[in-house]
């Protein structure tokens, strides 16, 4: 990927290389944005809402790093409070609101009113409730938040202490926290902004305890937000690698607080005037707020995923480093196999996953309006995948986020190059909406009990299930994407069978991980195969994308894969990366970033890497202080007149 000629100055040709790599893109972007997007009216959608965003200067992506957590969640309600303006200015939807509030890159003091809160009302309440309270919650006349983690329970929501026992005297639930441990912990906007929440607790029936459900509460007065009697309210505190600063992340604790029988969300289940219990339809629907929450994340880690990989390939294409050649030029760092053999699969996962990330949409929908008719035929299969998906998506997001940001040396470390920043907004996701080590468990028995069942589903399934009953041995050396899924599949249906046969767990502590690892892996290489068979616009490259995805998650099996050639399989992934490498660049542009939406110095569209570090350093404030300042006067000069003083009586 060298250049030819007389060497440029370093600043000139990083613009030269960013144009000659781009030059080289094979294909038309257009529509694999589009396909990235959902569709082209997807895309406009999003490119007109970020040319609006863009020019907010409440926004101000430059000032972020340099702000306090006080001011952070000050102009996290600023952009709120803009936005909401306008939302009313331009008559946005509310799905056209929460999308602008994502645009921004930020999670925001009330970003869990548009992602959890109104979701969980209008999937889990009743028609009545709906009209009561959607308009006040689609206006923003009350916020809420989603109340279920509590101080000493996290994902095993059916240990949640918070209890709500009805008393048939008044018609009303009694809401309680009985111990530290049932303090409500974690709740995103709970710390000073929401009014409302939707609680998690246990419902106390007749003296008899029916497990988790949901209720609305106020917390705040809507006059002057003072907390409400019976509510102790609070923030936890700054949260780790500094993430989630603008988050108000709160406490609470119910001292007998009495709501009315009404604000039981009751679409599936409820209580009776008279005390009776109508029982859901699935004992799972009590979950349902979390499963849109989980597949709602998968999109969020792929957007991520994207501009960390956007960022990482454009500032490797650009950066030189080795030993000089012929042509007075190092090499480009994207030229060594060691950076494009680790960056080209996070690319690749990226697009797999937002391949997932429509598809499980897509079932979910499916399995909403089956419960909005009382049929829960498609709630099991929809939760374990979301559940196999939320481990393995949270988990490569995760690990690619940090890879990108590696791979770009010593300058991937500055905040100005934006992959500690996304990394550390993603970290807390592999263990929130369900830790995903316990996740695994849930996984692992559902294809236990299918494969003691002895479900065998169709070969062109692409069921979380299908893998079952796949035993056939793999080939030697697959290459085609349905000989890789099939391997896969292989893997998957072998793992479970011999997890069947463990007796003690003990002896191979491991082994749940591993498990719903290869399941996760052959439902996803299934959905890929499909993908490449139906056809994907973008031609060879995105093709390349998804096999490399395949060859690579099967080398990451080959433990369990002890018949397939190692080596053939790694030549197989050397020459995927190289076909793909001269598309990179065009394969990163497809998803449609502008600098604003990336705010990286190290990923911006031209290459001028070098000037756009220079220039935000220089307009830093840390560089604003005189030497003679307060610090100097009262540290720096002390220390230096002790040195002094301390050198001439040598």
């Amino acid at each position: 990927m060298a250049s030819t000629g007389v060497p440029l100055e370093a600043r000139a040709q990083a613009r030269a290389d960013m144009a000659r790599a781009r030059s080289r893109t094979s294909f038309d972007i257009v529509p694999v944005r589009h396909w990235l997007h959902g569709d082209a009216e997807a895309w406009e959608n999003h490119a007109q809402l970020v040319r609006i965003v863009s020019h907010e200067a409440v926004v101000n992506l430059p000032g972020r790093p340099f702000m306090s957590r006080e001011e952070r969640y000050a102009n996290g309600q600023a952009i709120i409070n803009r936005f909401n303006e306008l939302r009313i200015q331009n008559q946005w939807s509310d799905e056209q609101l929460e999308r602008a509030l994502l645009v921004t890159g930020q999670i925001l003091p009330s970003s869990l009113h548009a992602t959890a809160f109104q979701p969980v009302i209008l999937r889990q309440g009743s028609d009545e409730q709906i009209r009561l309270w959607g308009p006040a919650i689609s206006a923003r006349a009350i916020i809420g938040c989603y109340a279920q983690t509590e101080l000493g329970h996290g994902t095993d929501v059916a240990a949640l202490e918070t209890t709500a026992t009805f008393d048939p005297k008044t018609d009303e639930f009694v809401l309680h926290s009985p111990t530290l441990t049932s303090t409500k912990w974690w709740i995103g906007g709970l710390g000073r902004t929401a009014t409302h929440a939707v609680v998690q607790a246990q419902l106390h029936l007749q003296g008899k305890a029916l497990g988790p459900h949901l209720f609305f509460v106020q917390l705040r007065s809507l006059e002057d937000h003072s907390t409400l009697p019976g509510r102790t309210i609070g923030d936890i505190g700054p949260k780790a690698l500094g993430a989630h600063q603008a988050v108000d992340h709160g406490f609470l604790r119910f001292d007998s607080v009495r709501i009315p029988r009404f604000n039981m969300l009751s679409k599936f289940a409820k209580v009776t005037r008279e005390g009776q219990y109508v029982q859901p339809p699935h004992a799972k629907l009590v979950y349902g707020g979390m499963l849109y929450i989980r597949a709602q994340m998968n999109h969020h880690a792929v957007w991520l995923l994207g501009k960390a990989i956007t960022i990482s390939i454009r500032y490797c294409t650009i950066r030189r480093q080795g030993k000089v050649g012929a042509d007075g030029l190092a090499p480009q760092v994207i030229s060594y196999p060691s950076t494009y053999y680790r960056l080209l699969p996070i690319l690749a996962n990226a697009y797999v996953f937002n391949a997932i990330a429509h598809h499980l949409h897509a079932e979910y929908e499916a399995m909403s309006a089956l419960l909005a008719r009382g049929d829960a035929s498609l709630l099991p299969e929809v939760h374990i995948a979301l559940a196999a998906m939320k481990v393995l998506v949270s988990t490569d997001a995760l690990a690619g986020l940090d890879i990108a940001r590696r791979a770009m040396g010593g300058h991937g470390f500055s905040e100005f190059a934006g992959g500690g920043r996304l990394l550390a907004d993603h970290t807390p996701a592999v263990t929130y909406e369900g830790d995903n080590y316990v996740l695994d468990k849930q996984v692992v028995r559902a294809a236990v009990k299918g494969h003691q069942m002895g479900v065998q589903l169709p070969a062109e399934s692409l069921s979380v299930f299908a893998f079952l009953g796949q035993l056939a041995a793999p080939m030697s050396a697959p290459v085609s994407a349905r000989d890789l899924a099939q391997t896969l599949r292989y893997r998957a249906a072998n793992v479970v069978k011999n997890f069947a046969q463990l007796k003690d767990s003990t002896q191979d502590p491991g082994a749940e991980a591993r498990v719903s690892r290869a399941v996760g892996d052959a439902y996803v290489a299934g959905i890929a195969a499909n993908a490449l068979e139906q056809g994907l616009p973008g031609g060879e490259p995105v093709h390349r994308l998804f096999l490399l995805h395949l060859l690579t998650t099967v080398e990451s099996a080959l433990a369990d894969l002890p018949n397939v050639d190692s080596r053939a399989l790694r030549a197989h992934i050397g020459a995927a990366c190289a076909d793909i490498l001269p598309d990179a660049i065009g394969l990163t542009d497809a998803f449609g970033f502008t600098d604003w939406e990336l705010d990286s110095a190290l990923g911006v569209y031209d290459g001028a890497v070098y000037d756009a570090l220079w220039e935000r350093a220089s307009k830093s404030g840390f560089n604003a202080a005189s030497p003679h300042e307060k610090e100097y006067k009262a540290h720096i000069m002390a220390i230096l007149e002790r040195g002094r003083k301390e050198v001439a009586r040598l």
